[in-house]
């Protein structure tokens, strides 16, 4: 009878595998943007966002240090079109939130707004903090509405995630085949092209030597 093999347990691959490799994945907690936002100053931050994807933020515009005003500020977002998502004027602190029609470019502006009667303001700070897509998702919540288990809740997350990733690698090859359509095409145009400037060469050449010949034996230099 052959002895029992000693060492450390060998640990089998079960079901669980993919879901904590998934769970190496999960992006770490965002962290918020800060910047000063000097007087009668604008300042912009702007993002590239998929279709159909939540987008939550929070904002908070902290009063010039030694200013006896509170803050002064204007907040408007809106994308590649101009269209308004969430608009607040004299923004001190508060909460958005929308849902994404498209792909597109969208932009957070913050306008300092220069108090009447005062000279230059110092700069005051904001503190931005804006998520989208699996970030956005208040799973606490979700687990409460739906009275789902922690498990349950993380393997909600990593459903989300994995929905996310697959949409990004979606997304990826769209625009890989778009790019490669457009050299294509661009390639097409240049072989096109070069072909009429060398018939137009050719022509060109071809007229001046008979051009050149006439006149020649006009002058009755040849014969």
């Amino acid at each position: 009878m052959a002895p029992p093999l000693s060492g450390r347990p060998r640990l089998e691959q079960g079901p669980l595998l993919l879901p904590l490799l998934l769970l190496l994945l999960l992006p770490g907690p965002a962290q918020p943007i800060s910047f000063q936002l000097p007087g009668k100053a604008r300042k912009c931050l702007r993002e590239e966002i998929h279709r159909d994807t939540l987008v939550t933020g929070e904002y908070e515009i902290g009063a010039p240090p030694g200013s006896s005003t509170g803050p002064s500020a204007n907040l408007k977002i809106t994308d590649s079109a101009g269209h308004i998502l969430y608009a607040k004027e004299d923004a001190v602190k508060g909460k958005f939130a929308f849902t994404t029609e498209d792909y597109d470019m969208f932009e957070a502006c913050f306008e300092s707004k220069l108090p009447v009667g005062t000279g230059r303001m110092p700069d005051q700070l904001v503190i931005l903090d804006m998520k989208h897509g699996v970030e956005a998702k208040n799973y606490e919540e979700i687990a409460k509405v739906e009275k789902l288990k922690p498990l349950e809740v993380e393997l909600r997350r990593l459903e989300d995630l994995s929905e996310s990733i697959v949409n990004d690698f979606a997304y990826m090859k769209k625009r890989e085949e778009e790019m490669r359509d457009t050299n294509e095409s661009t390639n097409t145009r240049v072989l096109y092209f070069s072909i009429f400037s060398m018939c137009c060469l050719i022509g060109l050449a071809t007229w001046q030597v008979f051009y050149l010949r006439r006149f020649f034996k006009a002058k009755k230099l040849i014969e």
